[in-house]
């Protein structure tokens, strides 16, 4: 049987430098690929999440995006639209600078971001979805799951909380030296889970402190095979959005810092405002490009 071959590119996403932000690989046109080699692919590449691109069901639309973790395909992510994104538009793909990816979270609409010189340097996504906030867990089981001591959890602002935008987290608020020390125990992770069964079966924490007008914060998904995750869009989103729900503005603008402690420093920019159907929020941020290849399957 003759080899097949795929190109695939891979790049650091919401960085302006190589072996910073969060990995990513993107097979440009995965044409031919099942499901199931997609998932081995997936997790032969080890990262975080990596993007098959096919044609979209509808020709209005730039492409029908697929998204896979280590473990499962996901509906929607934030790192892997904006590395997309920036694939795509270096090999033309885009419209005035915008791409629309059908995805099983819905229509995401890419604004892609050039230098002077016109070279792609990073995108902007729309969350696909409205806020959606759902139970909301007790501060005891949010402190085993991170290995913090109980009083880190703050809930002056909000209880910790199941929230998403088109990927769910549950999301709460520690004191920024909770935060940095925070280890994430995967049987807690396990028995919070059973004890808070979640619409979609994940289990994915995000934690955060609020310093002024920038935020640290760190994502542990253990479950789904990433202990920690250095830049999570699909989390940064529904932040913005759920810091907008507690105010009474009528936008809020957020810069996120991430993935310091993996020595993978990253910047997420996100934005919310009030619509008609509800908080809707958008991401950014910077992406380099880091290797190209091929895949060769028999």
């Amino acid at each position: 049987m003759a080899d097949r071959r795929y190109r695939y590119v891979t790049l650091d996403v919401f960085t302006d430098r190589r072996f910073g932000g969060n990995p990513l690989a993107v097979v440009p046109d995965a044409r031919g690929l099942t499901d199931a080699e997609m998932q081995s692919l997936a997790a032969e590449f080890n990262y975080s999440e990596t993007t098959f691109v096919l044609p979209p069901a509808d020709p209005r639309n730039s492409a029908r995006v697929r998204i896979f973790n280590r473990t499962a395909e996901m509906a929607f992510a934030g790192h892997p639209n904006v590395g997309t994104a920036c694939v795509l538009a270096s090999e033309g793909r885009d419209v005035g600078g915008v791409l629309r990816f059908e995805e099983l979270a819905g229509l995401v609409e890419v604004r892609v971001e050039s230098d002077a010189q016109g070279a792609i340097r990073g995108a902007v996504i729309d969350a696909p979805q409205p806020l959606s906030l759902g139970v909301e867990i007790p501060a005891e089981t949010i402190a085993a799951c991170a290995g913090v001591a109980t009083s880190d959890v703050i809930v002056s602002n909000h209880l910790p909380t199941w929230l998403t935008m088109g990927n769910s987290y549950v999301m709460a608020e520690l004191t920024d030296d909770a935060v940095s020390r925070a280890t994430p125990y995967v049987e807690d992770f396990r028995r919070a889970l059973a004890e808070h069964p979640m619409p979609d079966g994940r289990f994915s924490l995000y934690v955060y402190a609020r310093n002024a007008e920038q935020v640290h914060a760190r994502m542990f998904a253990p479950l789904a095979g990433t202990h920690e995750d250095p830049a999570t869009g699909s989390a940064a989103a529904p932040l913005a959005g759920l810091l907008l729900s507690l105010s009474g503005d009528a936008e809020a603008n957020v810069i996120i810092r991430q993935g310091a402690e993996m020595r993978r420093p990253s910047v997420l920019h996100a934005r919310a405002w009030r619509a008609p159907e509800g908080i809707r929020a958008s991401v950014g941020g910077g992406c380099v490009t880091v290797m190209k290849g091929e895949i060769r399957l028999g």
